[in-house]
């Protein structure tokens, strides 16, 4: 994963905002739209390709385009910069691959331990029943 060419391949798109900013809201266009065409990307390889689209496929649109809103500040710079980090978190996220589990053994001081409680709360419980005479 090459950061710099992904950096330049990122294209940005500034719309009007809705919510706070008062009169500015109406003339202003504050938010940031933030596309990335990871089928097209030089700055990634064919693995990561194939990773991020089956891990960001609920966010993929169907020419696999990575789009994210950024409208959290009334400012475009402020805007720009806090949608540019969030996509290369979640781009960080989705490329890390999980440690495979590996299976382990009960140990056998666990599983005696859990007969000889079973046996005692077994003895506890006859103990409370009526004797037979």
């Amino acid at each position: 994963m090459d950061l710099d060419k992904i950096k330049s391949e990122l294209s940005y798109k500034a719309v009007r905002s809705s919510g706070a900013g008062g009169q500015n809201v109406n003339k202003v266009s504050s938010k940031v739209i933030l596309t990335f065409d990871i089928l097209r990307s030089n700055g990634l390889s064919n693995c990561e390709k194939e990773l991020l689209k089956s891990k960001l496929k609920p966010r993929l649109s169907s020419d696999c385009v990575l789009m994210l809103n950024g409208e959290e500040d009334r400012s475009q710079i402020k805007n720009k910069a806090l949608v540019t980090k969030r996509f290369f978190e979640i781009l960080k996220i989705a490329l890390t691959i999980p440690k495979q589990r590996k299976a382990t053994k009960i140990p056998r001081s666990v599983i005696e331990k859990r007969i000889k409680s079973k046996r005692n709360n077994s003895m506890i419980k006859q103990n409370r029943k009526r004797p037979e005479f």
